[in-house]
């Protein structure tokens, strides 16, 4: 039972980091096109109060996968959960690069246009497919 409690933890709490590493560059569309500093300004809030509630929801996701793994042996030997690991891994570059990016936009450094940030806010949706293919499917 622990381990059914801990499993609906780790997935209500990767699909609510997922959920806010979708809209925060959706965000960032919208302030790279701004002409409207007072635009600007309340999108960069929105932001940062964002990218706080996903940097805490990070943490739970990864205590409680981690904890299924270890407690439960989950995969620990398997291919399919080095795969995930390491994509996992990728989705954590793509998390600190999006506060990475705030930081740029905060300090009114941002060069890049709004169609950079739509391919950029691409990313996570194919790290979550192939994530949950490999969890799924366990190919190897």
């Amino acid at each position: 039972m622990l381990y059914l409690w801990i499993k609906t933890l780790h997935i209500v709490f990767v699909t609510s980091w997922f959920a806010g590493l979708f809209y925060l560059p959706r965000i960032y569309v919208n302030m790279a096109q701004t002409p409207n500093p007072d635009a600007y300004q309340a999108m960069l809030g929105m932001a940062a109060r964002l990218l706080r509630f996903t940097n805490k929801l990070a943490i739970p996701a990864i205590i409680f996968g981690l904890w299924m793994m270890i407690q439960f042996k989950i995969g620990l030997t398997d291919g399919w959960m080095h795969a995930k690991l390491l994509l996992v891994a990728g989705v954590l570059g793509y998390h600190y690069s999006c506060a990475r990016i705030y930081r740029q936009f905060e300090q009114h450094k941002n060069t890049r246009s709004h169609v950079y940030y739509r391919w950029f806010n691409e990313i996570p949706v194919f790290l979550l497919l192939l994530i949950v293919a490999l969890v799924i499917i366990k190919p190897f």
